[in-house]
């Protein structure tokens, strides 16, 4: 499946590969609670003070507490799984959310804007369904130079350099706070391409050991986010997690 074809917004030929593409990736892993992820120290405090909240694209791996936040995607699998986990799951896109305007207290999506075609017009929903003042959590990709196969591998459009994001973000009636080093993303090119091989040519097993053997440990592996002002300046960050608030209309 090309770099085009993952976007998770974009022509219906795009749409419905997607689809294809995450039904089967979803289909054969388990859903892994929230309070796995080192994202949850930073959003379980909002989500508390939330009533009305919404995760975009969050597959098997949601950030927000399942019970009662509303869930937007377009694999079934993932769907189905979440609502049977008392979340409220709702079929489509980033680039046209099912809500109304100003109807969440509280909204995140997680490696989901450097998939899509039109990030702008991802970004203006995701504002235009979050109440003014509220915080909005996202994270994305940065360096365009840093593009590896797993950018290929994964459906990335695009990285972000790091002048020019929190200006559009802004653009968008999204304020950056402040931003965290995130992400798992594996450093051998080695490893991927085995990987991608034993995906292609021996799916249920791959899926089987990357459930039971790679994701637990990655998620031990994992790190505490330091939330600090604006954008790193370590140029090694070639991902963050970014705290945002929608603008004051």
């Amino acid at each position: 499946m090309s770099r085009e074809q993952r976007g998770l917004a974009g022509t219906p030929s795009d749409v419905d590969a997607n689809q294809r593409f995450y039904d089967r990736l979803w289909g054969d892993v388990r859903l892994r609670p929230p309070p796995r992820f080192n994202t949850w120290p930073l959003l379980a405090p909002l989500a508390a003070v939330a009533p009305h909240r919404l995760e975009i694209g969050a597959g098997m791996r949601p950030r927000l507490p399942l019970r009662g936040t509303h869930f937007v995607d377009i694999s079934r699998p993932a769907l189905r799984a979440l609502g049977a986990s008392e979340g409220l799951p709702a079929a489509g896109e980033i680039g046209a959310l099912p809500f109304g305007d100003a109807a969440f207290d509280l909204v995140c999506a997680f490696d989901i804007v450097e998939h899509v075609r039109d990030d702008g017009r991802a970004l203006a929903e995701i504002a235009r369904v979050t109440r003014p003042g509220a915080p909005v959590v996202l994270s994305v990709p940065l360096y365009m130079h840093a593009w590896t196969f797993f950018d290929d591998l994964v459906g990335h459009r695009r990285r972000y350099e790091p002048e020019t994001l929190a200006a559009l973000l802004a653009a968008h009636g999204l304020v950056l706070e402040r931003s965290a080093a995130y992400g798992m993303q594996p450093r051998s090119t080695f490893l991927l391409r085995l990987g991608m091989w034993w995906l292609e040519h021996h799916r249920e097993h791959a899926m089987r050991m990357y459930d039971r053997i790679i994701m637990p440990l990655a998620l031990r592996a994992q790190r505490p986010l330091t939330l600090a002002p604006g954008l790193p300046a370590d140029p090694r960050v070639d991902e963050v997690v970014l705290f945002c608030r929608r603008a004051a209309r």
